[in-house]
């Protein structure tokens, strides 16, 4: 019985959390959401062999190639089940995915796209928050929507894309 009784007081103690400790509590009310992942954009040096990579090899529908005279870059989106992935080339000298791939010769993921329900809602309250957003405006991004980037020291190194949803 020593032995019982030995297990039974260095047994754990389960705590379950009352409704009066519930997790919502501790969420901030915001007057804007977070959605869903749009996409993970991924900087290219040749962007015929990356969409040939996704469509021939992996099987995967691919787009067409659309120029982003005002982002500076080349996109083409891989169509996946829950989400995209976006190739992003550099269209122009002063492209920001240039200078990404001469720090990164082989490529590699530039940022991630999350939906917001009201982008200037979102913009004002991180502004609050003294998250940098790298533009005064929201731009119009590959969607036809608008975009804004959030910067990476804020975010834990990760750019961050929010769209409007």
């Amino acid at each position: 019985s020593g032995l019982l009784t030995r297990l039974q007081t260095s047994a754990p103690t389960i705590r379950t959390l009352s409704s009066s400790n519930s997790f919502s509590q501790n969420i901030p009310s915001c007057l804007w959401k977070l959605g869903r992942l749009n996409h993970v954009a991924i900087a290219v040096p040749n962007l015929e062999k990356a969409q040939s990579l996704y469509k021939d090899v992996l099987g995967a529908q691919v787009s067409e190639t659309v120029a982003l005279p005002e982002h500076g870059v080349y996109t083409v989106f891989v169509e996946l089940g829950n989400t995209k992935l976006e190739l992003l080339h550099p269209l122009g000298e002063k492209s920001p995915i240039a200078s990404f791939l001469q720090k990164n010769k082989t490529g590699g993921m530039h940022h991630i796209c999350i939906e917001v329900d009201d982008i200037k809602a979102a913009m004002t309250e991180l502004k609050k928050k003294k998250i940098r957003i790298l533009s005064e405006e929201p731009k119009i991004g590959a969607h036809g929507k608008p975009v804004i980037f959030l910067h990476p020291k804020d975010c834990h190194g990760v750019l961050v894309e929010l769209e409007q949803a």
